[in-house]
């Protein structure tokens, strides 16, 4: 295995609210996660913005994000990604800029062009909803990074208090070819959200590499792919904890978004076989099995996709489960490098 390239493995967390649990006791499990991935030597820990569903707590992600670095103390925390067009530039800089000036060398931006959300919510969000946000969304990326890479003594008109001269990395994210072409224009690392969407996975990186521009920021191109990794002591448990995020994939694409479902013993029942077959397309980006198979997922996605960084989403109803299934698959990784 030492000839895959190496990688570093990071953590997505969708803060998920279990059923039967609470928004409250959602956050403090995922300050044990942090606080577990920290001590285990993960590189990175990103939180989604996601609004209007009641079973993920991270809509108000630089929040989670300050919460959560209080409680660390060397792990990097960022977004994965935060919705540009649900803000303006100007805001985003200012809450990355604070939190960053609290955590200096520990925060990241990802920025994603999605809504993560419905139509109606996203109504609400914008307020004025017109194509202008998205029209404007390279415009606004080259904003943010003409205010962190500003030297120091740089005046603006309008400048995020704290914010200009940082530094703050940021990172595109995407699942579409037009996320991996402007991350290549710019010269940014790009992340791709391959753990729901992983249809142009290839493609999109493909583009990615042949187009990248380097910058001041990056000199070569640097890849995160997104995977679920649902792993337990056995491959039936494993697949049995899988059920929660099965549920929660049709429930969504049904319109009725809710708490992260208790895992059942067959999905037999729940799905249709249109819907069985759409779940299974968008979850197939996912590890489900022991730390052994676990471990032979991932050596054969980086042998084909040749990333930089793995991270890893696991939504799985039971909070010590999913503490247990990271620890797998850390320890898939580091039987990898050996």
């Amino acid at each position: 295995m030492s000839c895959l390239k190496p990688f570093k493995l990071s953590v997505l967390d969708l803060a998920p609210v279990p059923a039967q649990s609470s928004v409250q006791a959602a956050f403090s499990n995922s300050l044990a996660l942090v606080k577990y991935a920290e001590s285990a030597g993960f590189h990175r820990y990103w939180l989604a913005e996601h609004h209007n569903m009641t079973g993920i707590a991270s809509a108000a992600t630089s929040v989670l994000i300050g919460y959560l670095a209080a409680n660390t103390t060397h792990l990097r925390l960022g977004s994965g990604g935060v919705m540009l067009p649900n803000h303006s530039p100007l805001v985003i800089a200012e809450q990355f800029g604070t939190l960053a000036t609290l955590y200096p060398g520990r925060i990241d931006l990802g920025i994603g062009r999605a809504p993560g959300s419905d139509q109606r919510t996203m109504m609400a969000l914008r307020r004025h909803l017109s194509g202008s946000h998205e029209e404007s969304f390279p415009q606004d990326i080259e904003q943010l990074i003409r205010w962190f890479d500003a030297p120091a003594g740089s005046h603006f008109d309008v400048q995020p208090v704290p914010g200009v001269g940082l530094q703050i990395p940021v990172w595109l994210l995407g699942s579409s070819l037009y996320s991996a072409q402007l991350a290549a224009q710019l010269g940014l690392p790009f992340a791709f959200a391959s753990h729901f969407a992983p249809d142009m996975l290839a493609d999109a990186l493909t583009l990615y590499r042949e187009k990248f521009r380097p910058s001041s920021r990056l000199a070569e191109p640097y890849v995160i792919i997104g995977v679920n990794v649902i792993a337990a002591e056995s491959k039936a448990r494993a697949r049995f904890l899988f059920t929660s995020q099965q549920q929660q994939f049709i429930n969504l694409r049904r319109g009725m978004p809710g708490p992260l479902p208790e895992p059942v013993e067959t999905m037999d029942p729940l799905w249709s076989p249109a819907e069985k077959y759409g779940v299974e397309r968008a979850l197939g980006m996912s590890l489900v099995g022991d730390q052994q198979s676990v471990a032979q997922g991932m050596a054969a996605l980086q042998q084909q996709y040749q990333a930089d960084e793995i991270i890893v989403n696991g939504q799985i109803f039971d909070p010590d489960s999913r503490i247990y299934s990271f620890s797998l698959a850390m320890a898939a990784a580091q039987s990898l490098m050996q």
